[in-house]
């Protein structure tokens, strides 16, 4: 018996040779040179290991030998691996530092000026689907942003005003290349349109200020429109409007897909139903015809073709002021093209690299009154950016664009011209700091030369973002932005210099469980403004010398939990302008920018119905204008603008879509300003007509049909 005993225990002592023990300690830190407990540390390959203490502090035992891989690892930390030589009974770790994780789930982002309105990022206030169903906007995208914080309705121009900044102060972008004459030509005092349809785009980016250093020439605002990769399937979609009717047909497969769509219009047969307070010699008519394609590349990029044509016009009757006849007869015609082609591609070295080129084109022909006046503009942008991720806490965007704009204006009875043509070239660099996950500085250069102009400016932008809790974050962005007058005024004084403004925004943005809440300061100021003597339809001694500022804040709140299948948001903005412009000797609260705006926008499902029931209202305090009868400049204000607008969309069909909308339920009678006769009657008083809308409502009735294989399919899916 003690024989055996002797035995086990020197089989024993042979195995603990054999399977000899050794002890691992160390401590892990942060970058800050602090504990840190949690992290998971193990023989990569084992089931041998532990987790710090609160000191940071680790310990375990292991039975492996030779070289093996420690590893380190913890939520939100960069993982590292250390190689060990396991060979002693004990051995000590040299004190590690484990980095922070960046990326866009636990870092915090610039909000200051910024509104992404799409469905791939956290920060999402308009998705597709919300700008065509927002019932004031009857489908345009332009119409949708309206009801965002910042902007303000002036209901017979219909583009888009920012912050105290005119329409022409807002830079429209294609996948990053600009879009010349985005709108519709149109009349006086008949509201215009976006010409692009919004089930292009998978997003859009909307900034009310201090945007990025890669968009210049345009001193309020950047809206960033980004069409949409490969189409999912093969499908056709009718549509049949009380406005028209189109055809949209779309092959696609996992490479490649094309969409080719047209489109007629003709207000004719609706205006015959519904009363106009317009005198129309021929209702407003047009086509349109448009082409989307996407290529995969053989090394995983994206190529993208979009190409619309459109031609259309009207003849209208507008009265004038004194006069009891039909007034002034204006008869326009309109053709337009937009061409471009882009390319992008990201590599795992960290590179990402975009090129583009986009051409528009604009020909107006116009008789007012027996004036004949032809007017053709064209652009061309050109664009290649390469951005590099040094790491997750710095990366870079290097740009270089080149524009090319020509403009004319032909008196085709008297057979006179004037024109003008000219280059810009611009490089831009911005540079993103992750300085930790709850601080993020942007800085940007934007550099730019004008060859007609002879003219060369600089423009630095910076941004900073800071995470004051888990749901809030604050903002704080500034920055210079020059922009070169409009055409009209270029054609007639070419040595026009860059208008330029000043911005600082102050921001916070809470975001949590459906809910946003949004609250943004500003202050804009204005130098070299465009002014001239006599008035706007004949201006004389155009210069640069006006000034001007913006200043004021607003609110926007949006939830989508609190109630059972709706969604609403709640807009506010406050500005506050005065400027020097055109032909006003002094600082005038310009006749754009109403110091109160306020929308509501309400959305409500109703299941058992299939149907959406939606609902907004516009508000803003009135325009201000200029009443010769009495002294001074922009002496007198209209009333309150108001619009309540309904829709319904019902859904019998998978495939099959209803949808209505009439805006201005409830009649109220809008008034935007008033047009003066240009010189006083008999009894010294000048006479005016008021400038209200053409008619008391508009309704939309549209039926979209969908032909494909997936009897699911629909329009919903295009948005």
């Amino acid at each position: 018996m003690k024989s055996i005993f002797s035995f086990l225990i020197l089989f024993l002592w042979i195995q603990n040779l054999g399977f000899a023990q050794t002890i691992l300690s160390g401590k892990v830190l942060d970058e800050k040179n602090q504990p840190l407990p949690g992290v998971n540390v193990f023989l990569k390959g084992t089931f041998d290991g532990a987790s710090t203490d609160q000191n940071g502090s680790f310990q375990f035992e292991t039975t492996e030998s030779g070289t093996q891989l420690l590893a380190f690892s913890m939520l939100g930390f960069k993982s590292q691996e250390v190689v060990v030589e396991l060979s002693a009974k004990t051995l000590e770790i040299p004190s590690l530092i484990l980095k922070e994780e960046f990326n866009e789930l636990n870092t915090v982002t610039i909000s200051a000026g910024a509104m992404e309105a799409s469905d791939e990022k956290k920060s999402v206030i308009l998705r597709p689907i919300d700008i065509v169903t927002t019932p004031s906007a009857m489908g345009d995208i332009v119409g949708a942003f309206q009801t965002l914080p910042g902007t303000s309705t002036v209901g017979n121009d219909g583009r888009l005003f920012v912050r105290g900044g005119d329409a022409s102060e807002v830079g429209i972008f294609i996948d990053g290349l600009r879009v010349g004459n985005a709108y519709g030509t149109t009349a006086g005092n008949v509201p215009t349109r976006t010409r692009f349809n919004p089930n292009l785009f998978k997003g859009t980016f909307f900034s009310t200020g201090g945007y990025s250093a890669e968009f210049g020439q345009a001193l309020s605002s950047a809206l960033a429109l980004n069409t949409k990769d490969l189409a999912k399937r093969n499908q056709g979609d009718l549509s049949i409007m009380s406005v028209g009717g189109g055809y949209s047909h779309t092959l696609a497969n996992d490479k490649r897909s094309i969409t080719i769509s047209g489109n007629i219009f003709d207000l004719k047969p609706y205006q015959a139903i519904i009363k106009q307070d317009f005198d129309w010699e021929r209702a407003p008519f047009g086509r349109d015809l448009e082409l989307a394609a996407q290529q995969k590349t053989a090394k995983g990029g994206l190529w993208k073709v979009l190409a619309r044509t459109e031609a259309g016009g009207m003849q209208l009757w507008q009265p004038q002021p004194g006069e009891s006849s039909r007034g002034m007869l204006i008869h326009l015609k309109n053709t337009y093209s937009y061409a471009q082609t882009n390319w992008r591609n990201g590599y795992e070295n960290g590179w990402s690299l975009f090129g583009g080129i986009s051409y528009s084109q604009n020909k107006d022909v116009l008789s007012l009154g027996g004036l004949d006046l032809e007017r053709k503009s064209q652009l061309t942008h050109a664009k290649w950016t390469a951005g590099y991720d040094f790491s997750d806490r710095l990366s870079v965007k290097n740009g270089v664009e080149y524009f090319r704009n020509e403009y004319s204006e032909v008196l085709t009875k008297e057979n006179l011209e004037r024109t003008f043509e000219e280059n810009q070239g611009y490089l831009f660099t911005e540079w993103d700091w992750y300085l930790s996950r709850k601080l993020v500085l942007r800085s940007g250069l934007r550099a730019g030369v004008s060859t007609l102009a002879n003219e060369k400016w600089l423009d630095p932008r910076t941004s900073l973002a800071y995470k004051i809790s888990e749901n809030g974050t604050l903002s704080l962005a500034a920055g210079r932005f020059h922009q070169l007058p409009e055409e009209r005024f270029r054609v007639l004084n070419p040595n026009l210099k860059n208008t330029e403004s000043k911005h600082l925004l102050l921001n916070y943005l809470y975001q949590k469980e459906g809910k946003t809440f949004r609250a943004e300061a500003f202050h804009k100021s204005y130098d070299q403004l465009v002014r001239f003597e006599e008035n706007l339809q004949n201006p004389q001694n155009v210069r640069n010398e006006g000034e001007g500022f913006a200043r004021g804040f607003d609110v926007f709140f949006r939830d989508r939990e609190s109630l059972k299948n709706t969604d609403y948001w709640i807009t506010y903005s406050f500005v506050y302008s005065k400027r020097s412009y055109f032909q006003y000797t002094g600082q005038v609260q310009p006749d754009f920018a109403p110091k109160h705006n306020l929308s509501v926008v309400v959305k409500h499902f109703v299941p058992n119905l299939k149907s959406q029931l939606g609902l907004s209202w516009s508000f803003n305090d009135g325009l201000s204008y200029t009443d010769p009868n009495q002294p001074g400049e922009m002496n007198s204000k209209t009333g309150s603008f108001q619009n309540l607008s309904l829709s319904w969309s019902y859904l019998p069909r998978p495939n099959l879509i209803i949808h209505g909308a009439v805006t201005n339920v409830t009649g109220h009678q809008n008034i935007f300003g008033y047009q003066f006769a240009q010189a006083p009657n008999e009894q010294g008083r000048f006479e005016s007509i008021p400038l209200g809308q053409g008619a008391p409502r508009f309704l939309f009735l549209g039926i979209f049909f969908t032909i494909s294989k997936d009897k699911n399919a629909n329009n919903l899916n295009n948005l």
